[in-house]
């Protein structure tokens, strides 16, 4: 269980680490004519696991903060990546440490 804990806590360090970089460059080319990093790639950092760097930078850089339809996506992906973990997290603590056999009573 500590392993898979710190793989989770690894993920989350990269993935928000990735979504601060992508709201950096995002809202950087949101001042030019450059070609603008996509909503779903942001939702998608968010989903997998960056959603605490990518409300961090929201807040940091005042980015993708007044457009309300992207907070309600934004809010969405950050319920569903918890289920998401609720729900794996329930699987491995339910599960028995030592599987039965079919012919154990």
């Amino acid at each position: 269980m500590p392993t898979a804990l710190a793989a989770y806590l690894l993920l989350v360090a990269a993935a928000s680490t990735a979504a601060v970089v992508a709201y950096a460059v995002d809202k950087r080319r949101a001042g030019t004519d450059a070609r603008r990093i996509p909503e779903r790639t942001l939702h998608l950092l968010a989903l997998a696991g960056g959603w605490p760097g990518a409300l961090y930078a929201q807040r940091r850089f005042r980015h993708k903060t007044q457009k309300v339809r992207f907070r309600v996506v934004f809010w969405c992906t950050v319920v569903l990546h918890a289920a998401a973990v609720g729900a794996v997290a329930y699987l491995i603590l339910a599960a028995p440490a030592f599987p039965r056999s079919p012919t154990s009573p």
